[in-house]
């Protein structure tokens, strides 16, 4: 019989991620992106975040709310690897695990107080879905949590920051000033799963907007922008 403890939810982030699709394959990849971290009302006390401005950067566990399954596999298909080949789950970062737990390391913008939600956390480089539950929030040490010789096993290889990104200017002009530059970031580090190097026609949402673009070569081509309504997340 599987043993289980209870765990409780004391926030949600809030980002301009309203699909997986796009989302950055790492946190800290895109600063640029920014998002919210609005604890939930039992645990909205400024005494709990005492000492937190001292810190630069923090980690984040949470949950792949949208990864929940009743059972497991011992292995998975990284889209590092095309998508072909099995590895251990606890060599990957997938979210299809026993446990569906993620942790992330992003950096502390702002501790503001709002008369709506209480201290709220800003940070950048976030790579969670707009809702996702937080477990807990720790300080990163650098002096510790740092181990820059460190192996990086199969995901060695870096395919990130790879792309000149074309986008017209009237569609650009459709898109917030303070959002394009983690726009062209996000689109710079190729959007597309890391097994999908075709030239189709694919749609990223983002701060409420829908980017269709395709790939050909080195280059990104945005092709059309649609507006979508706006979500409460958005930050």
């Amino acid at each position: 019989m599987t043993e289980t403890f209870p765990i409780k939810v004391i926030a949600r982030i809030r980002s301009d991620f309203s699909e997986k699709f796009g989302i950055p394959r790492q946190a800290g990849l895109v600063e640029e992106a920014t998002a919210r971290i609005v604890f939930e009302e039992e645990y909205r006390n400024p005494d709990a975040l005492r000492g937190l401005s001292g810190y630069s950067h923090i980690w984040l566990i949470w949950q792949f709310s949208k990864a929940i399954r009743e059972d497991w596999s011992p292995t998975v298909r990284p889209p590092r690897l095309g998508g072909n080949t099995r590895m251990g789950v606890f060599a990957t970062r997938s979210p299809f695990r026993p446990n569906p737990i993620g942790l992330s390391c992003v950096k502390l913008l702002s501790i503001d107080e709002t008369e709506d939600c209480g201290t709220v956390l800003t940070v950048a480089g976030a790579d969670l879905l707009d809702g996702t539950p937080i477990f807990d929030i720790k300080p990163y040490l650098p002096y510790t949590d740092s181990h820059p010789d460190a192996l990086s096993g199969f995901a060695l290889q870096e395919k990130e920051g790879s792309l000149t990104v074309d986008f017209p200017e009237h569609l650009l002009n459709l898109i917030p000033q303070e959002k394009r530059k983690a726009l062209f970031a996000l689109l710079k580090k190729d959007p597309r799963p890391g097994y999908q190097s075709d030239e189709r026609p694919y749609g990223m949402m983002y701060a409420g907007f829908n980017v269709r673009f395709t790939v050909k070569e080195n280059t990104l081509y945005v092709f059309e922008v649609e507006q979508k309504s706006t979500k409460q997340g958005t930050v």
